[in-house]
């Protein structure tokens, strides 16, 4: 069965800052870290994707699969890894972070996406299969893609489960739910839409993200934006708020997302926790890291995974919301990336 823990313990423990040889720091993180080489990949007419290769050229091939969609990759992400071990793969996704062109939603869908992470394995030569990494619409990014090809998948460390289904959406986008518990920032992420439209906030919005009025998609996705910064953690952070305050990265993000979530992902309403489709990657080694007070992609879901996935280890933080930068979050990360590390 699943263990359901509090942070349960699966590799070394946090090490003080007085360890000056060993490469965990004091957030459980890795040391920081810069790109051996960077990419440009064509995976499609229109579209280009940014990739950044870290760690060891000869190390234990790794990939990790951002969240949004539409939030883009950053060389932090690098640091859940350890870089004399792994061959850490980052990649901006279609319309995202330095992938060209920006903010693009044609030929943009979770298809597309699950066959890119196959052309870059194939264009990196990474060999028959790869450690899979990803938090929030990246486990949704990597279920996907482990379905649609288990035999590439040596491993999977999933953060905060979403999978697309109406319910989880209306929860963070159209309440009651999230709404509840952030009743301040709920109100500024109603604001740019009409009492008359509020009976869909995710179409209204969408419609304003792809509208001709360059005023108003600016105003909605950077409100749409400060929503999702707002809740994402369980202390507010008014620092990773203004965030959303970056006009490229807001744009980008609340376009693409509006863009996936008003398409249900472009899948059948509960594609990814079928019980069939989860038995095509029963046999991958797995941990499901989340948040107890995870108010962007709640526990309920990850919960319904694990009953249907019970090989997958299961913890639980209890003191995390969304956020893969919580101490008790990022140092499970770390702990299931330094035990899949032992895999041959």
């Amino acid at each position: 069965m699943a263990s359901m823990t509090g942070g349960q313990q699966m590799g070394r423990d946090l090490y003080d800052d007085d360890d000056k040889d060993h490469p965990f720091t004091m957030t459980s993180l890795f040391a920081a870290i810069q790109p051996y080489k960077t990419h440009l990949l064509r995976v499609s007419p229109l579209h280009r994707l940014s990739i950044k290769e870290y760690g060891n050229p000869q190390g234990k091939p790794v990939v990790f699969l951002h969240g949004g969609p539409g939030g883009g990759a950053s060389d932090s992400d690098a640091r859940r890894f350890n870089p004399t071990t792994y061959r850490i793969v980052l990649f901006d996704q279609r319309g995202s972070g330095e992938s060209t062109p920006a903010s693009c939603l044609e030929d943009n869908t979770t298809q597309a996406l699950v066959e890119d992470i196959e052309k870059i394995r194939e264009f990196l030569q990474v060999g028959a299969a790869w450690h899979v990494f990803g938090g929030s619409w990246g486990s949704t990014l990597a279920l996907a893609y482990a379905q649609a090809h288990p035999a590439r998948v040596k491993s999977l460390t999933l953060r905060g489960i979403f999978t697309l289904r109406k319910k989880e959406l209306d929860f963070f986008y159209q309440g009651p739910g999230s709404s509840f518990v952030f009743p301040e920032y709920w109100e500024e992420y109603l604001d740019p839409i009409p009492v008359a439209e509020r009976g869909d906030m995710v179409k209204a919005y969408y419609e304003r993200l792809t509208g001709s009025d360059e005023k108003v998609r600016a105003e909605a996705g950077r409100a749409w934006s400060r929503w999702e910064m707002a809740t994402s953690r369980l202390h507010v952070d008014p620092d990773y708020i203004s965030k959303a305050d970056a006009p490229g990265f807001a744009d980008a993000f609340a376009r693409i997302e509006s863009h996936y979530f008003v398409n249900g992902g472009f899948m059948p309403e509960g594609e990814l926790l079928k019980p069939e489709n989860i038995a095509k990657i029963s046999h991958i080694p797995a941990v499901i890291v989340q948040g107890r007070y995870d108010m962007v992609c709640p526990i309920t879901t990850a919960y319904e995974l694990t009953k249907l996935w019970p090989e997958a280890k299961f913890v639980v933080i209890p003191d995390a919301g969304h956020s893969a930068i919580e101490a008790g979050t990022e140092k499970a990360l770390v702990e299931a990336t330094e035990e899949f590390a032992k895999l041959a």
